[in-house]
């Protein structure tokens, strides 16, 4: 079984969740409130159970945002790396990878050039590094990967990977040191073999 290293969450999917499950959340709480409202007022049951039920899906829906909000992550492995969210787990052999380097995501995505619908995404993380993953082709199709991934994990139609992650450094320090096998360790003490080491003590 291929030895695993240190999870790191991706920063989009956190980011992302954490800007919508705060608006589902009083969404449905208004949806209850409105619930209640038309069953004080004395409306038909089945208005305010329509309501009733809208503000419990959202109060599920906003649960579960904030419960899987961490959930993404990327995980170098000594055979590969993976990444893997709520509803996609991909094993993406070294074999793939030709290279990865370093770049500030205002770079890769200029605020200004990305739809207004990922503008307010990308401002705020415009400073932060990510590591550009460029690979030999994609473990899957394109089509089906933009269907279960954030296009900001995409800069053009080449086969590669944009990961943000919060200890960058760390990240690709792992990444090269599990693709080429090395491992760090604390320099051992030397032994002392001078001729006044092996006199002896009195």
């Amino acid at each position: 079984m291929a030895k695993g290293g240190r999870r790191y969450p991706l920063v989009i999917y956190t980011h992302m969740m954490n800007r919508w499950y705060p608006a589902i959340l009083f969404l449905g709480i208004g949806l209850f409130g409105l619930a209640w409202a038309l069953y004080s007022w004395g409306y038909e049951e089945w208005r305010w159970l329509v309501f009733a039920s809208l503000g419990g899906l959202s109060l599920f829906i906003s649960l579960l945002m904030f419960l899987l909000r961490k959930s993404a992550y990327v995980q170098p492995f000594s055979d590969h790396l993976r990444l893997a969210t709520p509803f996609l787990r991909l094993n993406i052999s070294y074999k793939r990878i030709r290279r990865a380097s370093s770049s500030s995501m205002g770079a890769l995505f200029p605020p200004k050039s990305v739809p207004r619908s990922l503008y307010d995404v990308v401002a705020p993380l415009s400073k932060m590094t990510a590591i550009v993953i460029e690979l030999t082709s994609f473990p899957m199709s394109q089509p089906a990967l933009r269907l279960f991934l954030s296009p900001l994990f995409f800069k053009d139609k080449t086969p590669h990977f944009v990961l943000l992650v919060q200890d960058w450094m760390r990240f690709s320090a792992e990444l090269e040191s599990m693709r080429t096998g090395t491992t760090t360790s604390a320099p051992q003490k030397t032994r002392d073999t001078s001729i006044l080491s092996r006199l002896p003590r009195k």
